[in-house]
């Protein structure tokens, strides 16, 4: 366990349900951060006593997994690089300790409007998309005036991998997530991990939560990043990286993102 991890043992238990519950009262502001493990472990010992923390069967720390479904000119990725009125993020997201999988399909159409869709998946297919599946992703796609005949070209382009821990503020009206153990793969087995990093996420109403304040105070701000394309990014130096150049210049850098080839067989690749 490291540090990090062990110091979320200090806080209080909450359950699924519970937070669930608290979290759909208000209309909340998404603010990410990228910031070091000791930095992390600095902010959690600075945190309220009295947050609490998401728990199911005794365990504070979930392993996620997302596949990521591209075209093979990465239609999504470009659409994310020059922010595109109308763009859309498809993946299926596993929650490897409760064996769920789900289809997520996120679209933003020209008037700006977000809509995220998500459906109960069958994990032994994550990997690929289902016919159900294209049909639903082309009623999505017909949504945002995109080619419904591109959902044909899609395929698995990327995968994620990392632990995620969830706190409650005291008050119920703000969250955090905090992914740690960070790793991304291609289908050719290329891919890196940056064990010196976490993403930690807020989500709040207008204002900003605690936790905000505590990382700004620490000089930690708000960044823009995405784990499908900067990840990609990362990955291929000749895809464009303007959105992402500082972290992948700083703190991606910094934490050594070394291309690998991994031979280790994984979940996914089983699937």
């Amino acid at each position: 366990m490291t540090a990090a991890a062990d110091a979320l043992t200090r806080f209080g238990a909450v359950e699924l349900d519970e937070m669930v519950a608290e979290a759909a009262l208000l209309a909340r502001v998404d603010r990410k951060y990228v910031i070091p493990q000791p930095a992390l472990e600095d902010l959690l010992a600075r945190v309220d006593d009295r947050t609490r923390i998401l728990e199911i069967g005794g365990a504070r720390r979930f392993a996620y997994e997302s596949v990521y479904f591209d075209t093979p000119d990465l239609l999504s990725f470009h659409m994310a690089a020059r922010p595109r009125r109308r763009r859309f993020k498809l993946r299926t997201r596993t929650y490897i300790d409760t064996d769920a999988a789900f289809l997520e399909i996120k679209t933003r159409g020209a008037r700006g409007t977000t809509v995220k869709e998500r459906s109960e998946y069958d994990i032994a297919h994550r990997a690929v998309l289902t016919p159900d599946a294209q049909d639903d992703v082309a009623a999505a796609f017909e949504a945002i005036g995109v080619d419904t005949r591109r959902v044909d070209e899609l395929g698995a382009t990327l995968t994620t991998r990392y632990a995620r821990a969830t706190l409650l503020a005291p008050d119920g009206a703000s969250r955090a997530t905090i992914d740690t153990d960070l790793r991304w793969d291609r289908p050719d087995g290329s891919g890196f991990t940056l064990p010196g990093l976490a993403i930690l996420e807020t989500k709040s109403p207008s204002s900003a939560s605690a936790v905000d304040r505590l990382l700004w105070r620490a000089g930690h701000r708000p960044v823009s990043v995405s784990k499908y394309a900067t990840g990609l990014a990362a990955l291929s130096p000749d895809l464009p990286r303007n959105r992402w150049g500082r972290l992948l210049r700083g703190p991606f850098a910094a934490s050594s993102p070394t291309i690998t080839f991994h031979t280790e067989e994984l979940p996914c690749a089983a699937a």
